[in-house]
């Protein structure tokens, strides 16, 4: 299960969806708001996605997970919208008969999701400027494509 949410991230329930008598382990990622990035401090996160595709292409990576790294159920949801610090931005969570297979896939997840799916995080600094951070992905895709130039 994939999802995108613009409310709190049910961790205790997702948690308890995953159960399953056949897991010997399951492996965890959250991703948490911070308050300094890069030297600067900051006060709050934004996230925008855009909802129909980053779906599709989450689906798509719990498939690919499936297919490399056998395990029981996973799921991952990553919010959108403002975030204050301290809240869960991105969970993933994967059980598996072993701990391998459960680790794996789970790094698997994240970091597909953090490569491929259309969202977009902006920083709000306690000086009250702001910024677009992390979009080397997007300027790499529009370097290689000829956009932009």
């Amino acid at each position: 299960m994939f999802a995108i949410s613009d409310e709190e991230i049910p961790v205790g329930d997702l948690r308890k969806g995953l159960t399953d008598s056949g897991a010997g382990g399951l492996c965890v990622f959250e991703g948490w708001v911070r308050n300094e990035n890069d030297g600067r401090a900051v006060n709050r996160l934004e996230y925008e996605v855009y909802e129909p595709l980053a779906i599709q292409e989450g689906t798509k990576v719990l498939e690919e997970a499936k297919q490399k790294f056998p395990f029981l159920r996973a799921s991952c949801v990553h919010r959108s919208g403002l975030l204050e610090i301290g809240d869960c931005a991105v969970w993933v969570g994967v059980v598996a008969p072993h701990r391998e297979e459960a680790f794996k896939a789970c790094r698997y997840i994240i970091d597909q999701i953090k490569n491929r799916l259309p969202i977009w995080k902006k920083e709000h600094y306690a000086d009250g400027d702001s910024d677009w951070v992390n979009c080397e992905r997007c300027a790499n895709v529009n370097a290689q494509s000829g956009a932009g130039n």
